[in-house]
């Protein structure tokens, strides 16, 4: 499933808030969290993103469902701080990486992509005058958000493939294709933005 989920239609008071102020939420479900570093307040962080998802009324398993690969990380790093004697900060860790997955959820569910990248590109206008280009920026992240599902779709067929040669636990052969066809992705995605001078000084 993808990480982030995708915009799901709704009536839900999330849907409708304005997506500045569900930026403003996601600032406040995650800044805090980290700058404190202390487990009950990542622990809090991350109930109160679990009753917002819940209010979307998108359905639980979709809201509140993580890919294996999230959980496999979240594990590593916590068990990393527990062998160097730090299970507290195993705990946060932890819980602020799937608090921030889960407050950017938030977001995703609720808003359409061209409404989340707009509000960014406008945000970033006051910084023109030191010589950020908000419309390059957003078109960036545009890129950026459209990659993510297609790296994703071209993991599952490798995996798919090295499954019916009864290959699947080899990583090499699973990673390489994917790397040469993001690689590939990646060039294609350049040359038609350089065909189109986006991207010159």
């Amino acid at each position: 499933m993808n990480l982030f989920s995708l915009y799901v239609p709704g009536e839900s008071p999330l849907h409708r808030l304005p997506v500045g102020y569900k930026y403003l939420l996601l600032l406040l479900l995650t800044v805090p969290a980290l700058l404190v570093g202390h487990p009950v307040v990542s622990l809090a962080a991350l109930v109160a993103s679990l009753a917002l998802l819940a209010s979307c009324r998108t359905g639980l398993r979709y809201a509140w469902s993580l890919p294996l690969a999230l959980w496999v990380l979240v594990a590593f790093l916590a068990g990393y701080q527990v062998l160097v004697g730090r299970p507290d900060l195993g705990v946060v860790v932890g819980v602020n990486l799937i608090t921030a997955v889960y407050a950017s959820r938030i977001l995703t569910l609720t808003t359409p992509g061209p409404a989340l990248i707009d509000a960014l590109v406008a945000a970033l206008r006051p910084l023109e005058r030191w010589g950020v280009k908000p419309d390059l920026v957003g078109l960036a992240v545009a890129i950026m958000v459209r990659s993510v599902p297609l790296l994703l779709d071209s993991f599952d067929q490798v995996r798919q493939a090295a499954r019916a040669r009864g290959r699947e636990r080899n990583l090499f052969l699973l990673v390489t294709p994917v790397v040469v066809r993001a690689v590939g992705q990646a060039q294609a995605t350049g040359a038609a933005l350089a065909a189109r001078g986006l991207g010159e000084t």
